[in-house]
């Protein structure tokens, strides 16, 4: 591999590794690895427990003090039924824009940061610069808390971490949090012409359904949103749902997922609670009348915290400085950052691309957000060499 590839270039190489979260990530995480030992900068792994995924964490500078964090995440989401025109694993470019799943969330960052590695390690820093990996983001930002974990026991902590999802390179000080839920309803099953007998999971399905969605109209027009969000209030939505086994038959069983986004100032519990309730007061009795083990069970299967606003954090004031904003926006959707936060790390969202495009068929970032990232980090190697 060429010592020195343009951010364009890492982008071709990185769309080609099909790191849909499904699939394993480690032949990219160990195509970076190797990039890295080329200048002499080791890469921490940190697998997950079935060792077909890894994050990976690199030093850049002095290793014995904290420093900057330069954060992504390795994996896409799935392309699979979505109408594209290119092949989404295969940079493709025309009228300014490059098209391939991840360009804008989030390897157009990566690629930018990886671009800026050979000038990071010869101008010999004064304060260390952090390369940052993840894998599974995509899926409820499993894998950075491993990594989170390493740092807090191994390493010095960071000063600040500017994580690069798409925001058009502005500076978001503020994200929501989320919670998914999957809830599975058993009732009993039983012919059909005779549903005084059985509990039907899709019919009580339906009716908690339904109370998540006027849940959802109350939250929308609650007091108290935050203005700066859009939407300005938590949002809730129901995502899937299956079950039943044949039309003539009472459903004995049907699941459905869930999930909802909260502002920095709601309290997630406060939904769950309500929920319960609901569930505790009307269906549970009802169905319990007609069969005593019927059940209604909700399992929490991921959840991120929101990013509350810092204005006067060290990551906010190092992203103003490098972008020259004036101002700080908050986004919709959630990221690792509010775990970084979590974890005692100031944190700041800004990265190249827009995430209107991200998760969508015929993804693309424009060149010009890339050459504004790469900017961006040049900035930053001013900055960190002192």
């Amino acid at each position: 591999m060429a010592a020195n590839l343009s951010s364009e270039a890492w982008l071709k190489r990185l769309v080609a590794f099909d790191t849909t979260s499904a699939n394993s990530n480690l032949a990219l995480i160990e195509d970076v690895a190797g990039y890295l030992d080329r200048f002499g900068v080791h890469a921490h792994l940190v697998h997950n427990d079935e060792g077909d995924k890894a994050n990976l964490y690199a030093t850049i500078g002095p290793d014995d003090r904290g420093g900057v964090v330069l954060s992504g995440h390795s994996d896409v989401v799935p392309v699979t039924g979505q109408p594209w025109r290119t092949d989404p694993f295969a940079l493709h470019a025309a009228e300014g824009k490059l098209y391939g799943r991840g360009t804008a969330d989030m390897k157009g960052f990566i690629a930018c940061v990886l671009a800026a590695v050979p000038a990071l390690v010869e101008r010999g820093l004064a304060t260390p610069v952090h390369i940052a990996l993840s894998y599974d983001e995509e899926v409820g930002c499993v894998g950075v808390r491993r990594l989170l974990d390493m740092i807090r026991a191994e390493l010095p902590r960071p000063a600040a971490v500017i994580v690069g999802e798409p925001t058009g390179m502005r500076v978001v000080n503020a994200h929501k949090g989320i919670s998914v839920q999957t809830t599975t309803v058993t009732g009993r099953d039983g012919h059909s012409s005779a549903p005084e007998r059985g509990v039907s999971a899709i019919a009580y399905s339906a009716e908690i359904i339904r109370f998540l969605a006027g849940l959802a109209r109350e939250l929308a027009s609650k007091g108290g949103a935050d203005p700066r969000f859009e939407p300005p209030g938590t949002t809730l939505n129901v995502g899937t749902i299956w079950g039943g086994t044949a039309v003539n038959i009472i459903a004995r069983e049907c699941s459905f997922r869930w999930e909802f986004r909260s502002i920095p100032d709601a309290d997630p519990a406060a939904v769950l609670a309500r929920f319960d309730a609901f569930v505790a007061a009307e269906i549970l009795p009802r169905m319990r009348a007609v069969h005593p083990d019927a059940t209604v069970v909700t399992e929490i299967r991921a959840g991120s915290p929101a990013l509350r606003a810092e204005p006067d954090s060290a990551a906010e004031a190092l992203a103003r400085r490098l972008t020259g904003a004036n101002e700080s926006h908050a986004a919709a959707f959630v990221c690792e950052a509010g775990l970084f936060r979590q974890a005692g790390i100031p944190a700041v969202v800004c990265g190249p691309g827009e995430i209107s495009e991200a998760h969508q068929p015929n993804e693309f970032i424009a060149r010009d957000q890339l050459a504004a990232c790469d900017a961006f980090l040049a900035r930053l190697v001013d900055y960190v060499a002192g």
